[in-house]
């Protein structure tokens, strides 16, 4: 799933041409990345039990944060990537889902300047292998 997702936002154009596919990573940013970029966290995934059998289709939540150097260029990916996910589904992916978004607002860190602002957005995904 993790593989597919990605490529689903650095397969897009109207994404790309904001953060360049070699900016959206899971887990965290290369050091040295340039903004805007984007990190993609898994919260959390597990799959359907019935009293039957396994359904094989797993649940899972994406958190997709969204780094820029201004408010507006935070939420400008942020919406490009929310309408691009939204409803989605093809491949291993019944649907996704956005669920919530925050922000944006700055990070945390000593100097001001400095720091990039985050617009956080989650997302379901319904995935199966």
């Amino acid at each position: 799933m993790e593989q597919e997702f990605r490529a689903l936002l650095t397969g897009s154009a109207a994404v790309t041409t904001i953060a360049p596919a070699a900016s959206i990573n899971w887990g965290d940013a290369p050091q040295g990345t340039s903004l805007p970029y984007v990190v993609l966290h898994l919260i959390g995934n597990r799959d359907e039990l019935h009293l039957t059998d396994r359904t094989w289709l797993f649940d899972g939540r994406v958190q997709v944060d969204c780094y820029a150097s201004t408010p507006k260029a935070a939420i400008t990916l942020g919406d490009t990537i929310r309408d691009l996910l939204q409803g989605y589904t093809s491949g291993g992916f019944h649907v996704i889902e956005h669920d919530s978004t925050r922000g944006p607002r700055r990070e945390a860190g000593t100097n001001d300047a400095a720091r990039p602002y985050l617009r956080s957005m989650d997302f379901n995904t319904f995935w199966s292998e």
